[in-house]
């Protein structure tokens, strides 16, 4: 029982920072129909610049400075590239994102080297114990920091003329553009909320028990896409509720290996994708997707 706690704390901590990446996912869908494969590059951007700035300027103000270049990134990438081509088909906007990912992240693999970057936080390595179980205080911080960013993005989400205007822009483009609403302005902002949500989750994901900053941080996107896709691309809380259940699968297949050893070593790599699948089987566009109704 204690371990299957501390499997179960430590995926749900997990879980809200795939969370915070997957509400990138569906902002960026939401409000300007782009499935965004840059995420993974926009994740390890962010740590690299905090590991970067951090020897220069201290952990506050890199951290701050790592948010805002990786927002600054993402918005050059809505501006220059993607509000260019809007309206192209879907498949081509994906395809468009995936060849920006690759440039970002070539470009950080070559800074990083074979290097792996500390980013020197302020609680390290430490742990506390919860009951008879131990958790690592970096997770449990991650935990209560992306517990309140999702708080605060459901509030402006569903109070805040950026929200309206996002949620108006989602339900139908074409009576939000006739009502006065910019969309042009609504994805820019989608674009920035996804860049600092990755900066963030960066922070803490290259923290304990993680070494530190490597190129395999991108990885962690990949986790993150199951989840946005799981929940339904266009469903925030389906970003919230998806999170969760890949991050508590994920801890569960690594920590129980042994048990289930005739799945092959690694299970727990993929079962982010084996969860997603097996949902999507059931209900294709996703727990809380919106379906896709055709008359004929």
């Amino acid at each position: 029982m204690t371990q299957f706690l501390a499997l179960l704390l430590n995926g749900v901590s997990l879980g809200a920072l795939y969370a915070l990446i997957a509400l990138g996912f569906v902002i960026i869908f939401k409000s300007s129909e782009v499935v965004s494969f840059t995420h993974g590059s926009l994740l390890l951007l962010g740590a690299y610049s905090i590991a970067r700035f951090s020897d220069s300027i201290g952990f506050v103000p890199a951290v701050l400075a790592g948010v805002a270049l990786t927002a600054v990134v993402a918005l050059l990438i809505e501006r220059l590239i993607i509000n260019r081509i809007r309206g192209a088909a879907v498949i081509s906007l994906a395809i468009v994102t995936i060849g920006v990912d690759i440039i970002i992240l070539t470009e950080m693999i070559r800074r990083i080297g074979s290097d792996i970057l500390n980013v020197p936080h302020p609680w390290a390595g430490e742990s506390i114990r919860i009951g008879s179980t131990g958790l690592s205080l970096n997770r449990v911080i991650s935990l209560a920091v992306a517990a309140g960013l999702i708080g605060l993005f459901f509030l402006a989400f569903k109070y805040s003329s950026w929200g309206v205007a996002m949620r108006a822009s989602a339900e139908d483009g074409e009576a939000a553009a006739l009502m006065g609403i910019r969309q042009g302005r609504v994805s820019a902002v989608a674009w920035i909320v996804a860049g600092v949500l990755a900066a963030v989750a960066a922070l803490f994901l290259v923290g304990a028990p993680t070494p530190g900053v490597s190129p395999t941080v991108y990885t962690v996107a990949l986790g993150a896409l199951p989840a946005a896709i799981l929940g339904g691309l266009d469903s925030t809380g389906g970003a919230l509720v998806g999170g969760l259940l890949i991050g508590v699968a994920e801890a569960m297949a690594a920590g129980y290996q042994d048990q289930i050893l005739f799945l092959g070593r690694g299970f727990g790599s993929v079962i982010p994708y084996v969860v997603m699948l097996a949902v999507l089987l059931v209900r294709p566009s996703g727990l809380f997707g919106t379906k896709e109704l055709t008359r004929v």
